[in-house]
């Protein structure tokens, strides 16, 4: 059944209620990515797509998460003028979550786009995690219901008369990088890989490959091969 949006933001705002799904199958198989990042990272190399972000810049707000699911975008700016009630309207976002989806926020720097009870509603909808580009506070609270957070930084300064929210599931810039509705959101303590929904089967595929080759070579390794026979071996 197709959800309804709230009203808080126009119609127009809101880019799609649904987005198109990718197979369990691809989904599970990034999963099993031992190296998750890391071998999602070269392979997006391999096809030229700059889409990874280090977690030096969106920092983990728990470095033992591993996730892999679909964008669900949000647009925040900063207000022209300090607001008498709350600009923000991520709320649309969490209402036309599904299970598995990964909130995507282009924030504002130093001020939070994204605190306790957003988390818990985030949380509490299905979504197994948040990517902000700026700030968020409460992330005692998100760590402690099992919510992850990569976020460009952490500020007690709320955004709700700061921040408004222009749209939700139009695309989005993350550090640099634009993420569209249904994209793959890749993220590990290393950082965050946004894969385009178009291309996450190919790029499945050679990542699947990269990492069967890193396999074999360090299991030659842990054999015991010499170096000079090593530097032999297909990469």
């Amino acid at each position: 059944m197709a959800k309804t949006p709230l009203g808080k933001l126009k119609p127009t705002a809101i880019g799609s209620v649904e987005f198109e799904r990718l197979p369990r199958a691809v989904t599970d198989a990034y999963r099993a990515l031992e190296d998750l990042t890391g071998t999602t990272s070269d392979a997006l190399d391999e096809l030229a797509i700059e889409a990874v972000v280090p977690a030096s810049v969106l920092k983990p707000s728990d470095p033992s998460a591993r996730i892999v699911g679909q964008a669900l975008t949000v647009l925040n700016r900063k207000s022209p003028e300090r607001r008498k009630v709350s600009g923000l309207a991520d709320i649309e976002a969490h209402n036309l979550a599904q299970p598995g989806d990964v909130l995507v926020v282009q924030g504002v720097a130093g001020i939070s786009s994204m605190g306790g009870v957003s988390a818990s509603i985030g949380k509490r909808q299905g979504e197994i995690a948040a990517i902000v580009d700026g700030a968020v506070r409460d992330i005692d609270h998100s760590r402690s219901i099992g919510y992850p957070i990569w976020s460009a930084g952490v500020s007690p300064i709320t955004g709700k008369w700061r921040i408004e929210t222009l749209a939700v599931n139009q695309p989005v810039r993350i550090a640099g990088v634009e993420v569209k509705p249904g994209d793959l959101v890749v993220a590990d303590e290393c950082g965050v890989c946004f894969v385009p929904f178009a291309r996450a089967a190919e790029v499945l595929a050679i990542a699947q490959r990269l990492a069967a080759s890193e396999k074999a070579r360090l299991d030659r390794l842990a054999s015991g091969i010499p170096l000079s026979e090593y530097i032999k071996l297909p990469r």
